[in-house]
Parts: structure tokens; sequence; C-alpha cells
């Protein structure tokens, strides 16, 4: 990574924009539009088989984004949503942001094979608070490169709620330079979720050069419309059928 500051990058290079009003109100004009912009997740230790089923018939059901899974589950939602256009995220490196390298490029590479076509990898969080900009690099560098040669896509978690700004900032561009698809705020799994403020920071570095994902603690559909305003362009929630039910779904 070369040394400069994602501020002065900002500064120096067009990355493009994203309308941030214009995604929101479109997105807002009905409960199917905003379906296909969440994430339906059930990622808790004790979910069954019986709960990440239901997760997929809900996912088909409502057409959400995709149905957002631990590693153990993929084969089981990967057999449920077979042939029914709706995808199967995983999450990688998670939720600490501790892993070996060669355990992210095997998780990825396993779960792709498996039928994972969405990667959701928590960023080396300790190494980025070191200043190892490098490790992280390469971290997620190595995800993104197996995630992108079996058509998957990634989406990097920043845990924004355990970095200062300059840190979010850092992290925010070393990961689209380094692959990321989204910039991902949390994992819900922390000491806080997503924020209107952490999202709008995230897509100000983004620009229109990937997707912002906020999470965690997104429980309405007050919440959604605050993030999507701010400039996420997905969602991921647990709730996702009481939000769209707010919005007109049955």
């Amino acid at each position: 990574m070369a040394a400069i500051s994602p501020m002065q990058e900002d500064v120096e290079f067009d990355h493009g924009s994203f309308d941030s009003a214009a995604f929101a109100a479109q997105t807002l004009a009905n409960w199917q539009a905003l379906a296909s912009v969440i994430d339906h997740t059930l990622l808790k230790p004790d979910a069954t088989r019986e709960q990440v089923e239901n997760l997929c018939d809900e996912a088909v059901r409502y057409r959400f984004a995709c149905a957002m899974v631990n590693p153990i589950w993929v084969p089981a939602a990967v057999s449920v949503l077979s042939g029914t256009g709706i995808p199967v995220g995983v999450v990688i490196g998670f939720p600490l942001g501790a892993s070996l390298v060669s355990s992210l490029r095997h998780e990825a590479a396993t779960l792709t094979r498996l039928g994972a076509r969405e990667l959701d990898m928590v960023i080396p969080i300790g190494q980025l608070k070191s200043g190892n900009h490098q490790a992280v690099e390469h971290a997620i560098h190595a995800a993104a490169t197996v995630a992108h040669h079996h058509d998957a896509i990634l989406k990097v978690i920043l845990e924004t709620c355990l970095l200062n700004v300059e840190e979010k900032l850092r992290g925010a561009e070393i990961a689209i330079q380094a692959g990321a698809d989204f910039l991902k705020t949390s994992t819900g799994f922390s000491t806080g979720g997503a924020t209107a403020v952490d999202v709008a920071l995230l897509r100000g570095v983004a620009g229109g050069r990937c997707g912002v994902k906020a999470s965690g603690g997104i429980r309405t559909l007050a919440d959604v419309r605050n993030l999507l305003e701010a400039g996420a362009n997905r969602i991921g929630a647990s709730a996702g059928v009481a939000i769209v039910r707010e919005l007109g779904a049955e």
C-alpha cells in the first residue's frame, strides 16, 4: 500500500459517485425492492438445521438478496436454495478477524466449492490497529482472489465499533484496493452495530468503487431508511421479514 491516507487519496483521485438519496428512494418504493437488498441472516451459535431451512424458505418467499449462514450450514442452505436464484452467503474469519491467511484461503475455497456465492470476511482487526497494513491487505487479497475465482463476491467487515476514524478510513481503503466488493460495518457480535455516521464514512471512501453493507442491530424500517440514506446499498439483518412487513409484505 502507498503511504498516503485515504482522505488524501480521495482528494487526488476520482472515485466516482453514488447517489444515496436516489438509491434509498428507489429501494424504499416497495417491499420487493427493499427485500432485494437485504441479506437474510442467521448467525447465532445455537441455530438449528430447522431454523436454517426456515431462513432459506423465507429468503425464497420474500426474494432477499441472499441467505447468510455460518460455514457449517452452507451445504444445507445450498440444498434448499438450489434452483431458486437466491444465493447462499457465508461468514469467514468470523467473528474475531483473527484467522491465519491460510485458514481464510481454505475457508473461502471450501465454501465456494460447496456453493456459497457471497463471503463476508472480518478484517484482521488487531493487525489494522497495530499499523500492519501490509498484513491486512494480504489477508483480504487472499480471500478476494479465491472468491472471485469461483464467481463469488467478498464483503469485508471492518467492525467499526472497535476502530477510530483514521483506522476506519485506512481499513476501508485497504479493503477496496485488495479487492473487496463491499465494505461492511459490523459482525453484530461486538460492542456496537451499524450507524449512519459510519456508513456515510465508508461510502465517502468507497464512492462508486464498491458497495457498502450496513449490518448489526438493524431491526426496523426506520433503521434501514437511515442507513440507506447514509449510503448503504446492502443491509444485513436477522429481522428482514419484520422489516419488509413494515413496508407492506405479508
